[in-house]
C-alpha cells in the first residue's frame, strides 16, 4: 500500500455543498484546505436534487459552480472516492489517516470520454439514480461530476479487458491498490451530511418490497431532466401515473424508529416535488397526507398556500398501512386513520414516503467528538457558537449536526469557515492571512462572517 503526507490548514470531511462552501471560504481568505470525499465526485445529495424549494431554483445550477470554483481553486485539494479512518491530536493541530479506494482508473490519465463505458457489456443498477437507471460495470458517476474520471466497479467486473483496450489514454489500471495517506491540519471542519431513514424500516409500509412505493430521493431523480427514464414513470411497469400519494412523517416523529424528532425539511420537499409533479403531468390526482404542515421559513407558507391553489389535495390523516394489489396491475392500496380516528381505505399509482434524516456518522473514531441523542454532532454552545464541537479546533456545518435545509447549511458553512480561520489564526498557523487581510485581532466571528459573506 503506497503512502504520502499531505499538510493544510484546514482539513473538511465531506464533499457537499456546505464543505465546498465551507472549504471556498477558508481558501477565499487564503487558507489551504483539503476536501476528503467518500463518494467518487463531489457534489454530495444536493447534486441529484431537481429543484429547490422554495424558489423552485435549479439545483444543478447552484451547486454545480460551486464544484467547480472548489475544484479549480489553487487553495483547494480535493479528494474523491476516500475516508478518514482516524484523526489524532499532534503538534497543535490534527494526524489524520486517510485510505484513498482504488478506481481502478488513473485520475491524471482519464478524459472522461467514457469510450470504456460504451465497451462495457455488464449492467447493474445505478446508485445515483435511486437504482431505477442502468450503470455500467465502468462508468462516470454522472454527467457533471467532478472529478470527471471513470470509476471501476472491480466486484461487478468480469475482467474481459474491454475497456482496456479501447482507453485512448491508458488509463485503465487493473492493479491499481488503495492508497493510505497522512494528512496533517491545524483544524478540522467536519460537514458528513445525512443520510435518509431506511425505506423498509416500517413493515406497514411495505419494507421496501412494493414496486411503486418510492422514496423522495428516487422521485427527485424521476423530476430531473436528465433523470433515468427521461420522464416521470411508474417503476413497475413504465405507465404514466394517474393518483400520486405521498406520506409525510415516514421516517421522522416516529418512536418505533427511533427518529422522534423532526426532520424539517420533509413537508416541503414533498410540496416542491407535488407543485413539479403537477406541472410534469397536468391529469395527475396528488394527495399529500400529513399529520403537520411545518412551514416555518421565509416564503415557505406562501409556497404551501401556491400548492393548495394548484388543486394539490392535502388529507390530515396517519397512514397506518400499505399494501400493493398486483391484480389491480399494481396499485397501491393505502389505509389511513383521519382526525376523527375513522379508517379509510384510498388507492394510488404511486407513494412517496417522505423519510426523515439520520446522521450519516462520524465512522468509528473518525473523529472523537460528542454526539447528542439523536447521534447527530453536539453543539455545546448552539445559539452562541453553532459550528464549535466539544472538541478545540473541531468545527462541524450542514446536516452532520442536525436536519436543515440547503441555505442554513451553506450559511453554516460560512459560520464554520470563519471560526476555523479565527482558531488558525490564534494558533499561529494564519498569520500570514492576517497580515495581508489586516483583519484585527478582535474581530469577532460575526463581524468576520458578515465581512466574508459580503465581499462574495
Amino acid at each position: 500500500m503506497q503512502a504520502q503526507r499531505i499538510s493544510v490548514d484546514g482539513l473538511v470531511i465531506g464533499g457537499g455543498i456546505a464543505g465546498l462552501q465551507a472549504a471556498l471560504d477558508l481558501a477565499d481568505q487564503g487558507l489551504t484546505a483539503l476536501v476528503v470525499e467518500r463518494e467518487p465526485s463531489i457534489g454530495g445529495t444536493m447534486i441529484a436534487l431537481s429543484k429547490v424549494f422554495p424558489t423552485l431554483d435549479c439545483s444543478s445550477c447552484i451547486c454545480t459552480p460551486r464544484m467547480a470554483a472548489a475544484a479549480h481553486h489553487d487553495n483547494i485539494t480535493i479528494m474523491t472516492y476516500a475516508e478518514v479512518e482516524h484523526t489524532r491530536r499532534s503538534n497543535g493541530g490534527f494526524t489524520a489517516s486517510v485510505l484513498k479506494k482504488p478506481r481502478y482508473v488513473r485520475e491524471d490519465a482519464c478524459t472522461g470520454c467514457r469510450l470504456c463505458e460504451y465497451a462495457c457489456t455488464v449492467e447493474l443498477r445505478h446508485e445515483f439514480e435511486g437504482n431505477l437507471g442502468m450503470r455500467k460495470a465502468i462508468y462516470v458517476p454522472f454527467s457533471n461530476a467532478i472529478p470527471q474520471s471513470a470509476l471501476l466497479d472491480i466486484d461487478n467486473c468480469i475482467l474481459c479487458g474491454r475497456c482496456e483496450k479501447v482507453c485512448p489514454t491508458n488509463a485503465v489500471d487493473f492493479l491499481q491498490e488503495p492508497e493510505r495517506i497522512t494528512v496533517e491540519a491545524g483544524a478540522i471542519i467536519l460537514a458528513t451530511g445525512f443520510q435518509l431513514t431506511p425505506v423498509d424500516a416500517k413493515p406497514q409500509y411495505g419494507q421496501g418490497r412494493l414496486h411503486n412505493v418510492l422514496s423522495a430521493l428516487q422521485v427527485e431523480r424521476l423530476l430531473a431532466p436528465h433523470g433515468p427514464y427521461g420522464r416521470v414513470l411508474r417503476p413497475s411497469d413504465g405507465k404514466v401515473p394517474d393518483s400520486v400519494a405521498y406520506v409525510q412523517c415516514a421516517g421522522s416523529r416516529d418512536q418505533s424508529l427511533g427518529v422522534p424528532y423532526c426532520s424539517r425539511v420533509c413537508c416541503m420537499y414533498a410540496i416542491k416535488q407535488a407543485m413539479l409533479l403537477a406541472g410534469a403531468l397536468p391529469l395527475v390526482d396528488i394527495t399529500i397526507y400529513y399529520m403537520d404542515i411545518r412551514a416555518f421559513g421565509k416564503g415557505f407558507e406562501q409556497f404551501y398556500q401556491n400548492a393548495k391553489a394548484m388543486g394539490i389535495e392535502f388529507v390530515k390523516a396517519k397512514v397506518a398501512k400499505i399494501t400493493e394489489d398486483e391484480e389491480q396491475n399494481p396499485l397501491v392500496r393505502i389505509e389511513v386513520m383521519d382526525e376523527d380516528g375513522r379508517v379509510e381505505e384510498r388507492q394510488h399509482d404511486m407513494v412517496v414516503l417522505s423519510l426523515g434524516m439520520l446522521p450519516a456518522g462520524q465512522g468509528d473514531g473518525m473523529v472523537p467528538v460528542g454526539t447528542g441523542d439523536d447521534g447527530f454532532v453536539r453543539c455545546p454552545q448552539p445559539k452562541l457558537a453553532p459550528c464549535r464541537t466539544d472538541q478545540e479546533g473541531v468545527f462541524v456545518a450542514g446536516t452532520a449536526a442536525g436536519p436543515k435545509d440547503i441555505p442554513d447549511s451553506i450559511v453554516e458553512a460560512g459560520a464554520a469557515a470563519v471560526e476555523a480561520a479565527i482558531y488558525l489564526r490564534q494558533h499561529g498557523r494564519g498569520d500570514r492571512v492576517a497580515r495581508e487581510a489586516s483583519v484585527p485581532e478582535t474581530e469577532d466571528a460575526a463581524a468576520t462572517a458578515s465581512r466574508v459573506t459580503s465581499s462574495r
